[in-house]
């Protein structure tokens, strides 16, 4: 029997790492027209509200009303999308922690990874993160609460006390892990690459969440999906890739191209600083995943339908192997990087056809967890 896949539609909404960005244009507009997409096929989906960013721009509205507006924009978008029956949950972005403001553009000086802060700096952006939330939302319902967690970056492991902070909080579940993930940054070190579990919902070992524990613990990890796109799906990339560059370079991108400029030259501040040789760079991107496959989180902002088709096939596939029935999978996006809402909006259709699939809050699989409706794995039973 095919199993059942509670589907879970994560967005992290937030300007960019490094505080560019208008806001109007990459958080407020994407997410109504997000909305209004799932809306129309029936699906309720989470976002995780960034925090920081807006506790700074309260911190500093009274020296510059800009920023009160956009402050209460921020709030009534929020509020407007929970009105609809929206998820809302945590998310931190410690690097906003000491943030100025000059000119109209922030300057982020914190470090970008919690994992570097001392524990009760750390418990403190999250408490405020959370109390600022429920307060919000509360206004809508009086029952809201924080039950889920991403940390900004994926930081979240190895950690001595982050995921007893979480517990401290009262969160059910982290989903910041996505195996085979590794980055070595200016801003953020992490290794996902030997996770234990990547696929279905487990107990972590309490100061690493990369390894299951081998008892039940008082917070679960469901991780973030990954996949590997098809060899066919690379080359076309590959070759879509290249086309781009040419036009850029005789002077021919079209609106879509020039939106894509705009994330791109953002993309500085996610280069791999590890010094391998150009031949090992050149290997890794442009070899191997004719191979193994390329290595993709399941972030709908960075893929097409046709990687997103691949995606759902790899789940099913996955799903299928768990022998469970019932089978929780949490997804990303980024409105901030979202270009063409098209393939999103075939994809929702999709999924409001298929008989299994049914999507999923954040809260109700908190929810569900809590109930014992999906397997969580430990160590000792697999």
């Amino acid at each position: 029997m095919r199993p059942t896949i509670y589907l879970a539609l994560v967005d992290d909404w937030e300007l960019r790492g490094n505080g560019s960005g208008d806001a109007r244009s990459i958080q407020f507009e994407p997410m109504r027209e997000l909305v209004r997409i799932y809306n129309a096929y029936g699906i309720r989906a989470s976002f995780n509200a960034e925090m920081m960013q807006q506790l700074v721009f309260r911190e500093f509205e009274d020296r510059h009303a800009e920023l009160k507006e956009l402050a209460d924009e921020w709030e009534a978008v929020l509020l407007e999308t929970f009105s609809q029956g929206h998820d809302v949950q945590l998310h931190i972005h410690p690097q906003w922690k000491r943030a100025e403001y000059d000119e109209g553009a922030w300057h982020l000086a914190g470090d970008w990874s919690i994992l570097n802060y001392a524990e009760r700096e750390a418990y403190e952006m999250m408490r405020a993160g959370k109390e600022y939330l429920e307060n919000l939302l509360r206004k809508v319902d009086a029952n809201y609460r924080c039950v889920s967690f991403r940390s900004g970056s994926w930081c979240i492991a190895p950690s001595p006390h982050m995921l007893n902070l979480l517990v401290k909080l009262g969160i059910i579940f982290d989903m910041s892990i996505i195996g085979g993930v590794s980055y070595d940054t200016k801003n953020i070190r992490l290794d996902y690459t030997n996770c234990e579990e990547d696929f279905l919902p487990y107990y972590p070992v309490m100061t690493d969440a990369r390894k299951v524990s081998d008892k039940p613990e008082k917070i679960i990890c469901v991780p973030t999906n990954h996949f590997y796109g098809s060899r066919r799906q690379t080359f076309r990339r590959h070759v879509g890739e290249a086309i781009g560059k040419v036009r850029e370079r005789v002077g021919k991108r079209d609106p879509a191209q020039q939106r894509k400029q705009t994330v791109e030259a953002y993309g500085h501040e996610w280069a791999q600083t590890a010094h391998a040789s150009i031949v090992r760079r050149v290997y890794e991107k442009a070899v191997v995943p004719y191979f193994k496959g390329k290595h993709l989180i399941s972030d709908l902002a960075q893929l097409d339908y046709a990687l997103m088709q691949e995606m759902l096939a790899s789940i099913r596939r996955r799903a299928h192997q768990s022998g469970l029935g019932d089978v929780p999978v949490v997804l990303e996006n980024h409105t901030k990087d979202i270009q063409d809402f098209s393939h999103i909006e075939r994809f929702a259709r999709d999924l409001a056809q298929s008989s299994d699939i049914k999507c999923i809050t954040l809260t109700e699989l908190a929810c569900e967890l809590q109930q014992g409706r999906f397997h969580v794995r430990t160590a000792a039973q697999g």
